[in-house]
């Protein structure tokens, strides 16, 4: 009997603690994203921190203001990609005056190649952008950062995309005098409106909002490659399983479908296992990532 008494014990105590890893990751993410126009999630903040989530595939127009830079112009391009039940941002293609910038993830945890095209060659001699220099680091092996320093311009602004595997992410550090007159996905700078492309209609439906700003034919295109759909298709959209209910209740992956995703990007045998842990908790191999974000950004969580 006490046996049982402290087999349950210790159940308790290990449900307990997973509920506050779980916890403290989502407060963790709450607080890394208030600053994100685009986080690791496929997720996109506008410019009144309104949270939506990313559905479907094409590209879209982030965010564009001809009189950025006292007329240089600023553009950014997201292109989404489907991947089952969910959608992420494949690449993110970036103009300044007439210097344009492309980087993409790499769904392959081992690849250390930074995958990016400076006017349409591939990782070309990268040192400015309209005179605004740009920096590309690699803070780990499948980690890249990529900043534009916009201090000549704008004192102490700048914008930050960082890679992570096939994940990307943009942080928009600047105020109204750098992105008050941007129009796109984020929305009126001043008032936080998702509007239109007519300046005026406010659209409640993102799934809406994302067909509104599909790249049209007119504006500039920022990938070395074209890929479908382009306007006039409409842009892809996200389809949903029907029975949510069985996908909530019962498990989507067994131990060694874990197991076997985790060994693919770990080599630490107490990593794997508590990799194992993390998937089979989410019930999905997908949350692998997920994993590696918390042993990368906050591995006291895991100890």
């Amino acid at each position: 009997h006490k046996q049982d008494t402290k087999n349950h014990i210790m159940k308790l105590l290990t449900l307990v603690l997973i509920t506050a890893l779980f916890a403290a990751v989502a407060a963790a993410n709450r607080k890394e994203e208030e600053a994100d126009a685009v986080d690791w999630e496929p997720h996109i903040t506008t410019w009144t921190n309104k949270r939506y989530a990313i559905q479907g595939q094409c590209d879209l127009v982030m965010l564009h203001d001809v009189e950025f830079a006292e007329g240089l112009g600023l553009d950014i391009h997201i292109r989404t990609k489907i991947a089952g039940v969910r959608s992420y941002i494949k690449s993110v293609g970036i103009k300044i005056g007439d210097d344009v910038l492309e980087i993409e993830g790499s769904p392959n945890p081992r690849d250390e190649d930074a995958l990016y095209w400076f006017n349409n060659e591939y990782q070309a001699k990268l040192a400015n952008m309209a005179g605004f220099p740009v920096m590309m680091t690699k803070p780990r092996p499948y980690k890249q950062q990529y900043n534009i320093d916009l201090d000549s311009k704008y004192p102490g602004k700048d914008i930050t995309i960082e890679v992570f595997n096939e994940f990307i992410r943009f942080k928009l550090n600047g105020d109204e005098s750098v992105f008050g007159k941007t129009v796109g996905l984020l929305g009126d700078y001043k008032t936080g409106k998702t509007l239109a492309r007519d300046g005026a209609s406010e659209l409640h439906d993102f799934v809406q909002l994302n067909d509104e700003w599909q790249v049209l034919p007119g504006e500039p295109r920022l990938f070395h490659q074209v890929a479908h759909p382009q306007f006039p298709h409409n842009c892809i959209r996200q389809e949903y399983p029907s029975e949510t209910k069985s996908m909530i209740s019962e498990p989507r992956v067994s131990v060694e479908e874990a197991e076997k995703s985790c060994s693919s990007v770990l080599d630490d045998a107490t990593l794997i296992k508590e990799c194992i842990s993390y998937v089979m908790a989410g019930r999905d191999s997908d949350v692998v990532g997920d994993f590696l974000l918390l042993k990368d950004y906050h591995p006291e969580l895991l100890l």
